[in-house]
């Protein structure tokens, strides 16, 4: 179990860091988008290789921050039901929902996805658009943002799976901003008790 929480923490530090990069697309995709918009109305022109560039950055934060997405536990999950249930029985859930629907689905996506890319590649296939882009660097994303979440999707199952065997130290819920707010309803769900335990001492 060792070996495999170490290939873990490999692969989480490799998607944080990617994550963290590809997130500035974000900005980028922001800029080129105004500029677009200011010289359409200013000038009177436009590319669609502008256009297409936005859709394209869009692509690369989407996918290629999903297994930061994942890792952080920003992913949307059907919260009002989980927290009825205990921490262990939503752990054995998340096992289940890794090894049934994650994993599966990545890797089919991640399958199918490197022959849809290399055919677009040897084809050179380029956009329909008058002064679009190639396509084949978008449809790259594909395969690759999937083969990335597969990955994750691993690293997360190691880790689940160590939590319940009692191999690692229990986290709220594995960052972000809902492992934030569960600390801090944890926290004052302990401070109401303890105060209502010295109540009832005096």
């Amino acid at each position: 179990m060792k070996t495999l929480l170490g290939l873990s923490r490999a692969i989480d530090r490799f998607n944080t860091r990617l994550g963290m990069v590809v997130a500035w697309a974000i900005l980028i995709a922001v800029l080129v988008s105004a500029v677009n918009a200011i010289v359409r109305k200013v000038f009177n022109t436009s590319s669609n290789s502008w256009l297409e560039l936005q859709w394209v950055l869009f692509g690369v934060v989407f996918l290629l921050c999903a297994p930061w997405t994942l890792l952080s536990n920003e992913h949307i999950r059907i919260d009002i039901v989980n927290t009825f249930f205990p921490k262990r029985v939503r752990d054995w859930i998340d096992v289940f929902g890794h090894i049934f629907f994650l994993i599966p689905v990545a890797a089919l996506i991640t399958y199918l996805g490197w022959p849809y890319f290399w055919l677009s590649f040897l084809q050179d296939e380029q956009s329909t658009n008058a002064g679009g882009l190639p396509v084949y660097p978008s449809k790259l994303l594909i395969p690759l943002g999937f083969t990335l979440l597969l990955v994750q999707g691993f690293s997360e199952l190691i880790k689940r799976i160590a939590i319940i065997k009692g191999d690692l130290q229990d986290t709220v819920s594995g960052g972000g901003h809902h492992a934030a707010a569960e600390a801090e309803a944890e926290r004052v769900i302990q401070a109401a008790k303890e105060e209502a335990d010295q109540r009832g001492r005096a």
